[in-house]
């Protein structure tokens, strides 16, 4: 059976990848001409050039593939030009899918997020059902994949046997960027937390979440969504796992979040003149306005979800980021 597999450079579609390769699965994976490879150093796939708008190269690619896994994304929490991004995360997925109907796919596992979800905002897990509307979703990335989602139940709706998973926030080995997580564990590791926010993360080790999707492609119910989570753990909790892990000191000190709200804004705003990343995002301070926790009951009770410790994620997490050089 012939797998392929966009994101494959990434963080999660490199996992997923792995996991493929453990199964024995022959895996195709889409990379544009100035992809880094690192994260398939090693690894027995085929690379098939090309983009995600590139339709000539994802017809061509997903000829005699039997099932695809659609990981690729813009995933950035501040962009100077949004457009881009929404003609990644939207346009790319429909040019995928299209791709897909066209050469009979017998299954598709797209990779949205639980950010397109509903979110009670009170502390209470939100899951797949929980309301939501594009009002909801703050910035663009989650703007972008919100709408991207949609696309894919239009795809759905036309007899693609596609499934949706939606994982949380996952930890662990491989965060090349790193991740918007995986930099708040590496500025942990350079010791720049001198506080924190009241906030909170679903996470799952980066295995578990790769697995999922495996699972939601051989027990998902086609048009239905999944949510690839663990544990609800606060910003502190994760600090003082973190350190635990390391012997470095948690940061004790939490902000009041009006002041760092006024001070993305500040920083935001400069960042559009100048175009350099902003030290605060935008996205990233109104999103810890709530604590994003989720349950992931459904995963775990229809496709057989399985989870290990977080720690043991962040332990793994913590070794690669250091062996790797980004501390």
């Amino acid at each position: 059976m012939k797998t392929f597999v966009t994101g494959a450079t990434g963080f999660i579609g490199s996992s997923i990848v792995r996991e493929l390769l453990r199964d024995g699965r022959e895996v195709r994976v889409l990379v544009r001409p100035n992809s880094i490879l690192s994260n398939l150093k090693g690894l027995d796939v085929e690379l098939w050039k090309g983009d995600l708008l590139d339709t000539a190269a994802l017809r061509s690619g997903l000829k005699g593939c039997d099932v695809l896994y659609h990981a690729a994304a813009d995933y950035r929490l501040w962009t100077r030009n949004p457009e881009e991004m929404f003609h990644t995360n939207v346009g790319g997925t429909a040019a995928v899918l299209e791709a897909a109907i066209e050469n009979n796919i017998s299954r598709v596992v797209y990779t949205s997020s639980v950010g397109t979800l509903g979110n009670p905002g009170d502390g209470t897990p939100g899951n797949e059902d929980t309301k939501v509307s594009l009002a909801d979703m703050v910035g663009p990335y989650k703007k972008s994949k919100f709408l991207a989602e949609r696309e894919a139940e239009k795809f759905v709706a036309r007899g693609l046997p596609l499934v949706i998973v939606n994982p949380s926030t996952p930890v662990g080995p491989w965060d090349i960027k790193p991740t918007p997580t995986g930099k708040i564990i590496v500025d942990f590791l350079r010791r720049k937390m001198p506080a924190y926010l009241d906030t909170g993360l679903n996470l799952i080790d980066v295995e578990d979440c790769a697995r999922g999707h495996i699972l939601a492609e051989q027990k998902g119910c086609i048009g239905r969504k999944y949510i690839l989570g663990n544990a609800n753990l606060s910003l502190r909790d994760i600090f003082m796992m973190l350190q635990e892990i390391t012997g470095i000191k948690a940061p004790k000190v939490r902000l009041p979040y009006a002041p760092v709200l006024v001070a993305a804004w500040l920083n935001e705003g400069y960042s559009r003149v100048t175009g350099c990343e902003p030290l605060i995002p935008l996205a990233g301070v109104r999103m810890a306005a709530h604590h994003m926790y989720f349950d992931s009951g459904r995963a775990v009770m229809e496709l057989g979800l399985t989870h290990r410790p977080v720690k043991e994620a962040l332990e793994r997490a913590v070794e690669w980021f250091r062996k790797n050089g980004y501390v």
